[in-house]
């Protein structure tokens, strides 16, 4: 079955980085955009970045120049650096896998910034 395992979240101050990681297992990785998405306390999940096998990203504005994202297929991986972390960057982040109607989705890391 498909699987995406996401990790490397946790407590961080602002303007501090966090790496967060996806491996995906059960799914022809490079046939599919990898995303990242993240759902704030009261909030709807929203679209934070993804990336084509082919390498086109795509990023929301509240976090372009900040985030990047990034893959290795061979490695079935995807990551997101997180750097410049504000208060509201404060979410539960999720780790996606899209081709054509299939959607699949990680349990969620939490990230937390805080002093």
């Amino acid at each position: 079955q498909v699987q995406l395992v996401e990790s490397g979240g946790g407590l961080v101050q602002p303007g501090g980085s966090l790496r967060l990681s996806c491996a995906a297992s059960g799914i022809i990785f490079s046939k599919y955009i990898m995303g990242w998405y993240r759902q704030a306390p009261g909030k709807q999940r929203e679209l934070v970045a993804t990336m084509t096998s082919a390498g086109s990203t795509n990023y929301a504005d509240s976090v372009k120049g900040r985030f990047t994202i990034s893959r290795d297929n061979p490695k079935n991986t995807v990551y997101l650096q997180m750097n410049s972390l504000k208060p509201e960057d404060t979410a539960v982040y999720y780790c996606n896998a899209n081709k054509e109607v299939w959607w699949y989705w990680g349990q969620g890391t939490q990230v937390t910034v805080s002093s």
